[in-house]
């Protein structure tokens, strides 16, 4: 079954590639997709974490960690997914930044960049920076590191206030528009294969500039951002509205007296609704992090960026949802 509101026939698909590919090429493919209302789907990126072993089972054989080139080079052959997501930094930057640089260089080297038949970023760089509001000046500074590793989209998390947006999306830009990022951009211009110059003309932030490559998502994830969560999606600049599903599950969890956790489900449920009623309102796709058992369903509500787990069955939501959506298997497919 193919979800109504994308595409319905087989023809409206190639028009649909045809259009990605050749008429609006932009070297951040996310933004071709939300300019044309294509729901999005990315996988987390890969990394060494074994399985939990399960009670009474063998145990598992230990084997060799995979290095950071041969981990980009897993991300890079997953040719349907739109973008690679990494969520390593949010509570521990000054651990998970050394990594993901080295996971940087490694995407650099198993070509990231592609050329040919436009040039564009095969899977672009999506992080999430720990939040904005406890430290505004340090927040800068690992906004404008992450940028200049050559990210393409800063994802806030656990968002509370328009306020809170508006300053960290200010730490996206430079001061030549109007920003607050410092004026080095390190590598970020090398890994977008352009010079430094030009580099500076392309990262800015869409859609607020018409031409920029740079993207925000926005997640809300606490009752205090819940209660401002219209505001905080009519502000400009927002190319994604997430509710932390997760994170809001632990929210609506309460410990009874014989110590048993209880999910309000009606109440969790109902503030993933409201964020996506905010959504609709202000017109800004929203998001979720989706699974194999529920991505048709948030679909159909209206979802249509997805952030989705690491391994095989990342893989086959993946799949699924493109198939929904009526794209094409692969993204060498609809960049023709």
């Amino acid at each position: 079954m193919r979800i109504p509101w994308i595409v319905a026939t087989s023809a409206a698909t190639m028009a649909g590639a045809f259009m990605l590919g050749q008429a609006a090429p932009r070297l951040n493919p996310l933004i071709a997709l939300h300019a044309a209302k294509q729901p999005v789907f990315g996988l987390y990126a890969p990394g060494n974490r074994r399985p939990p072993s399960r009670p009474g089972a063998p145990a598992l054989p230990e084997t060799a960690p995979r290095t950071p080139a041969q981990l980009a080079a897993d991300a890079i052959a997953q040719r349907g997914s739109d973008y690679i997501f990494d969520g390593g930094m949010e509570h521990d930057f000054d651990r998970g930044y050394p990594a993901f640089a080295d996971f940087v260089k490694g995407m650099q080297a198993s070509g990231a960049l592609a050329t040919s038949p436009v040039r564009r970023l095969t899977h672009p760089l999506v992080v999430k920076t720990p939040e904005i509001a406890p430290n505004p000046a340090l927040a800068r500074e690992r906004i404008a590191r992450q940028l200049n590793l050559g990210v393409s989209t800063i994802v806030f998390v656990d968002v509370q206030s328009a306020a809170e947006v508006k300053e960290g999306l200010a730490m996206m830009r430079l001061a030549r528009n109007g920003g607050t990022r410092p004026d080095d951009v390190g590598g970020a211009p090398a890994y977008w294969g352009m010079s430094e110059g030009e580099y500076r003309e392309k990262a800015d932030l869409w859609p607020l500039n018409p031409r920029g490559e740079l993207t925000n998502w926005t997640i809300v994830e606490s009752k205090e951002g819940l209660k401002h969560v219209r505001e905080i999606a009519a502000v400009k600049g927002i190319s994604v509205l997430f509710p932390g599903a997760g994170t809001l599950r632990g929210v609506f969890t309460t410990t009874d007296a014989g110590g048993k956790r209880l999910l309000d489900e009606a109440g969790w449920e109902a503030a993933i609704q409201s964020v996506l009623a905010a959504c609709k309102e202000f017109h800004v796709p929203c998001g979720y992090p989706a699974g194999l058992d529920d991505i048709e369903l948030r679909m159909k509500q209206g979802f249509s960026v997805f952030v989705i787990g690491w391994g095989e069955s990342g893989v086959q939501t993946v799949a699924l949802g493109r198939r929904l959506a009526g794209r094409p298997a692969t993204n060498a497919e609809e960049w023709r």
